[in-house]
């Protein structure tokens, strides 16, 4: 088994521990995780698909999705929501994957990542939220989520952006005007913009962890100044889960 590494810069964070549910301030020490492990619900059940892992770059399987983006500059409030910064999206923007259509919904940061590449943390990960469209009601909401890694490097635009607007109040939303926050300053409208990617399936990382989630993790890893992560660590605080098992899951790459 591969060990985990951890950047010099994040054990002071990682060394503290807490319960499943806490998302503010401290974290679970992110041990090596067994292959195939579970993590047993409150009510008794036991999952064999939670996220986040650890991707292995050398054990993935080839697999092509076509992934088309329809996105309009309509992000319309940004939340403090003590255990994370959270951007909302205006109904009307899409990602169609293989035939069925999402509909943005938020985008919500982590510090550190909640995925691994390899053993290795990043210094922050965003999670860009969508959800089935035309579910019925009383269906479990499926998800597609994209995950996108950032390193210490150049000022992010969008991070930018983002920090500019949000609240500086706990439990606290700020209405903001379109296009104050443009998202084209992150990614580009057009076909394939995930660019090489990781796919698996599996859960959401916060309560209640359910296992209705397409997960894209992209390959490339984005820049962020270290002023701007830590503003972000400094509002939302250590709110990534640990890393669960992989056990029978294959995890695709593009």
């Amino acid at each position: 088994m591969k060990a985990i590494k951890i950047l010099p810069f994040l054990l002071p964070i990682l060394l503290s521990s807490c319960v499943e549910r806490t998302h503010k301030k401290e974290i679970e020490q992110r041990a090596v995780i067994e292959p195939d492990s579970v993590y047993v619900h409150e009510d008794g059940t036991v999952c064999h698909a939670q996220s986040p892992i650890n991707i292995l770059s050398s054990e993935q399987k080839d697999g092509k999705h076509n992934i088309t983006f329809s996105f309009k500059d309509e992000i319309n409030s940004v939340e403090n929501l003590g255990h994370t910064v959270q951007v909302d999206f205006k109904i009307g923007s899409t990602v169609e994957v293989d035939g069925e259509t999402f509909e943005f919904k938020q985008a919500h940061f982590h510090t550190p990542s909640e995925h691994l590449i390899d053993g290795v943390t990043y210094p922050m990960e965003m999670h860009v939220v969508n959800t089935l469209k035309g579910q019925e009601a009383g269906q479990e909401t499926e998800f597609l989520v994209l995950g996108f890694l950032f390193k210490m490097g150049d000022s992010n635009p969008f991070v930018s952006h983002v920090l500019n607007s949000v609240p500086e109040e706990e439990n606290a939303i700020k209405e903001v005007d379109l296009g104050e926050i443009q998202f084209s300053d992150f990614i580009e409208e057009g076909d394939d913009l995930l660019g090489h990617y990781y796919h698996y399936k599996g859960s959401l990382t916060t309560p209640p962890y359910s296992e209705t989630v397409r997960w894209y993790v992209t390959k490339n890893i984005y820049e962020a100044s270290p002023n701007q992560i830590t503003s972000i660590l400094n509002i939302e605080g250590v709110n990534a889960r640990h890393i669960q098992g992989i056990n029978d899951r294959t995890i695709e790459t593009e």
